[in-house]
């Protein structure tokens, strides 16, 4: 014979043989005794030969079926055993995490020391990538991406959401008189690529002014430039905290929008490591919401 029978097949003929039994067999596999018995009547017909004797109400396999069904039975444990020792090589593993670069640098530093002492389930290897990397081919099993949370065949979990708001420097507030939202359109605005500040003017309901002015493709770079005193930047919530607490950055107007988007956790449902995935998108979301209570 060139190939192996039905895989089911030969679990009902190991089931069967060792219980004695159709109806036991099915209620072990969680099927019904019509699929067992049928699956018996496939593999002897594939065989060529019986397999079972009915004994009063017992099942009897033929020496040859009982064999075959110890034969099956070492089979499945060491498909048992191969599954078990790569589940615990899950829980060994690194838990690959693929970082937005402003969560990465802003909003995750504070909090590192907590993110080792407080997150289960070992190692973690932590790598910044501006491109979303591909769990499939890239070894990543969970992201933290900015976006509004529609990944299409993956599982999300939101960690905060942005609110937009002004920032400038101590000393560039001092100089320049802002006491309304409709003083900023005669300021010096610094401009990120992903975030025009139209959104926050429309928001509180100012025409906004002609996009001129410093364009920045980072947003690292953008609040750097405000901390400079280069102008006012508009600020995400989550990344400029530590900023505002140090004193590098103030917050000169009290207008505040919600944007579009957010930070999510991002990873695949059938990941061999969920459990870990699912414990470090939990701690994240906690902190974070820790973190908005603080502000």
């Amino acid at each position: 014979m060139s190939r192996l029978p039905p895989f089911f097949a030969l679990r009902a003929l190991e089931a069967a043989a060792r219980r004695r039994s159709y109806s036991r067999a099915a209620e072990e596999l969680a099927v019904t005794h019509g699929a067992v018995s049928q699956q018996i009547r496939k593999l002897e017909a594939e065989l060529g030969a019986m397999l079972f004797h009915r004994r009063g109400n017992a099942m009897i396999p033929t020496p040859a079926a009982e064999k075959l069904a110890r034969q099956v039975r070492r089979s499945l444990d060491i498909l048992k055993n191969g599954v078990a020792e790569f589940t615990a090589a899950a829980d060994r593993d690194p838990l690959v995490v693929s970082l937005d670069p402003q969560f990465a640098q802003r909003w995750l530093p504070p909090r590192m020391q907590r993110l080792f002492a407080e997150t289960p389930g070992g190692l973690l290897e932590l790598r910044v990538e501006e491109r979303r990397a591909d769990f499939t081919t890239d070894g990543v099993d969970v992201g933290v991406r900015w976006g509004t949370g529609d990944w299409p065949g993956l599982e999300t979990r939101q960690i905060l959401w942005e609110s937009l708001f002004p920032v400038c420097s101590p000393a560039f507030a001092e100089t320049h008189m802002m006491t309304s939202p409709e003083c900023l359109t005669s300021m010096p605005l610094l401009r990120w690529t992903l975030r025009p500040w139209r959104v926050w003017f429309e928001r509180v309901g100012v025409e906004p002014p002609e996009e001129t002015g410093l364009l920045f493709e980072d947003s690292v770079m953008l609040l750097n430039a405000a901390a400079e005193g280069l102008g006012v930047a508009l600020a995400r919530s989550g990344l400029v905290e530590s900023d505002l607490k140090a004193g590098r950055l103030v917050r000169p107007l009290p207008e505040e929008v919600k944007g579009n988007f957010g930070f999510f956790c991002v990873w695949r449902a059938d990941s061999r490591k969920l459990a870990r995935i699912q414990a470090l998108a939990d701690w994240l979301a906690v902190v974070a919401r820790e973190a908005e209570t603080e502000a």
